[in-house]
This record gives C-alpha cells, sequence and structure tokens, in this order.
C-alpha cells in the first residue's frame, strides 16, 4: 500500500487508471473483530458512480464503494513465472484452438466465432483476440445471430489473470448480462520431465481414436462433429492402455484401463481426455499415459507442455503439480444473456 511521507495511508488511484493493475485497501464490511481492512488485488475494469469494480485473476469481480477506499495504488503486471516455459496469453490462446478446432469458423474483426454442431463450449465459442471491428453491443448481436443461425448459444471464452488477457471484457459481458457458467486453468511445465515420469510400458499409441478408444472417453455417443474435433489439429496422438479381462475390477471387459490425447503444434504439447478406469485409479496409469505421449512429443521437437483443468478438480491438480505444472492464466465461458445450459 501506498504510504505517504508522513506515515498516512494514500489512494493513489483515479478512474484515468482503468485497464491497469491495481492493489486497493478498503474498511472491511466482514464484521470480524480485528478484521478491519480487505485488500484486493486485480484489473480496474470500471470506475463509475462512485463505485470500483476490480477483476481478480481468478475473474471474480469485486465491488469496492468509493467511500470505503482506504489506500490504492497501480502495480506492475504479475512477476513472471518462475518455473515453466515462457510464454504470452495470446500464444497459448492460439495454440489451444488449433489443438481443438471447430468445426466452422468465421472472422469478425479480430475475433473468431466458432461452431462444432454444440460439442463442447471450447469449440463452440467466440475466441476474442483483439478488436472485433465493431462497438461491443454491435459484435455482440453479431455474434448472437451468428450462433442463433446454426440452433446454438451464443458463448464467449476469455481469460484472465495474466498479461494481456481480459478482464475489461468479462466486466462488460458481466454489465450486460452474459452468464460465466465456467472456469478453468491452464497450465504450463516442460514436457521432458514428464517423458521421464514413467516407462509408459504397455501404452498403444494411435493417430485415429478407435472404437476402444472411444469407449473409455467420458462423452458416450460421439457424433461425426465430435470425432472431427477430436481428430483435428497439427499432430495428433491418441493414447490408450488396454483393458484385462481377467481383472475383476475392470469395469467392462474389452474398454481400455486407461486413454489420454496429445496434440503437438511447434514447440508445445497439449494433453487432454486423459482418462482412467475408476477401478483402477491410483495405480499410475495416467502418468503412463503422458510420458508416452510426451516422448512421441519430444520426438517430433517440441519442448513444452500445456493442458486444462478445472478448478474444483483436486485430484488432476494435485497430479499436473507433481509433474511440475503451473497454472499461467483462467479461462472462462460467458453464455449469452436468457439462454439454457448445453454441455460442455
Amino acid at each position: 500500500m501506498e504510504i505517504s511521507a508522513a506515515g498516512r495511508l494514500e489512494v493513489r488511484i483515479t478512474a484515468a487508471d482503468v485497464g491497469k493493475r491495481v492493489s486497493v485497501r478498503r474498511l472491511s464490511d466482514t464484521g470480524v473483530a480485528g478484521e478491519r481492512f480487505t485488500d484486493t488485488v486485480g484489473v480496474l475494469t470500471s470506475w463509475t458512480d462512485g463505485v470500483l469494480l476490480i477483476t481478480r485473476k481468478s475473474g471474480e469481480s469485486v465491488r469496492v464503494a468509493e467511500s470505503d477506499l482506504v489506500a490504492g495504488k497501480v502495480v506492475p503486471a504479475a512477476p513472471a513465472r518462475r518455473r515453466g516455459p515462457a510464454a504470452s496469453y495470446e500464444e497459448l490462446a492460439r495454440v489451444a484452438a488449433r489443438a481443438w478446432p471447430p468445426v466452422e469458423s468465421e472472422r469478425l474483426g479480430a475475433w473468431e466465432l466458432r461452431a462444432a454442431g454444440g460439442f463442447t463450449r471450447r469449440a463452440n465459442s467466440v475466441l476474442p483476440l483483439g478488436d472485433p471491428g465493431l462497438p461491443l453491443d454491435e459484435a455482440l448481436t453479431a455474434v448472437r445471430r451468428w450462433y442463433a443461425e446454426r440452433g446454438l448459444p451464443a458463448y464467449v471464452q476469455t481469460a484472465t489473470g495474466a498479461a494481456g488477457t481480459q478482464e475489461p471484457l468479462c466486466a462488460e459481458l458481466e454489465r450486460r448480462g452474459w452468464v460465466r457458467e465456467v472456469t478453468a486453468e491452464v497450465w504450463t511445465g516442460g514436457l521432458a520431465p514428464v517423458a521421464d515420469l514413467s516407462e509408459g510400458a504397455g501404452v498403444v499409441l494411435s493417430r485415429q481414436a478407435d472404437e476402444a478408444w472411444l469407449a473409455r472417453y467420458r462423452r458416450r455417443g460421439v457424433s461425426e462433429v465430435a470425432l472431427r474435433v477430436l481428430g483435428g489439429g497439427p499432430s495428433v496422438w491418441f493414447a490408450t492402455v488396454p483393458g484385462a479381462d481377467a481383472d475383476a475390477d475392470a469395469d467392462s471387459p474389452g474398454v481400455p484401463a486407461a486413454i489420454g490425447r496429445c496434440v503437438v503444434d511447434g514447440r508445445w504439447a497439449s494433453f487432454a481426455a486423459v482418462e482412467v478406469d475408476p477401478a483402477r485409479r491410483r495405480r499410475g496409469l495416467a502418468t503412463a499415459v503422458m510420458a508416452a505421449l510426451a516422448r512421441r512429443a519430444l520426438d517430433e521437437g517440441a519442448s513444452a507442455a500445456w493442458l486444462q483443468v478445472e478448478t474444483d478438480n483436486a485430484g488432476a491438480r494435485a497430479l499436473y503439480a507433481g509433474m511440475g505444472f503451473a497454472a499461467h492464466h483462467a479461462y472462462h465461458h460467458y453464455r449469452e444473456p436468457g439462454d439454457t445450459v448445453t454441455d460442455q
């Protein structure tokens, strides 16, 4: 916090600092004895009618009454991560989009409108990397029209918590009644350490998702459109650990014990759809799958890895942290006002 030469806390931010990362201290409204102040760090996304809106790294929006401010200042962007590969948000967003491609897309200025018959929000949402070339309300109207023509709800994918992310856009969407349905994180890490975790014995790699792989995949009844998304990307690999018919714990004879998917794109390798038979978890199968895929990605020249993990998936977060991954940024899907929820 800013402290004057006389030792007093000072507010050194104004409405002109909207869009900058700030740290503020305000009078606490918790009512807890001894907790007089609350500190908030995030992007100042608006300052209107005496109320500040600050968007935290998690995407949470915090409203602060100007009258409650005790101290405040502009702070530098979040420090560079001390481990894992260096990467900008835009680089990762574009790599992630190529790893899970839509069946159909169209440009709206620098925005990309993506559709894949409703199979996952990622392939059926707007990726807003830049200026749409229209005022925001007009752009959102065009977005809603485009998705309505395809019988789909409109979603906008945004990100928070890293340099170049979209906290102001999140605030504008919320102001217009768009509903944040999903928050997850993109984690990055070195690829070689993953490859060294296991010999990957018994893992079979293939260029296609066969019937056995799909039998373990959590999205049952995968359509042709879904298969195009799953098989799309610069260099796609599917991993399978065959199930053991004699294993009484297996949930279904012939169904793989574990599966995974990897897309190699330049220096990056992405991991997704890492799934294990519930009866055979905690036996190192997920690690074996990822290690085998990592070695193949290394052979193709990749050196860095990324993956997506939901914020409430404690087991996956612990697994990936143990592999050397760490959070890079959070991403969110905002649904248009008044529509219904769809499957991810």
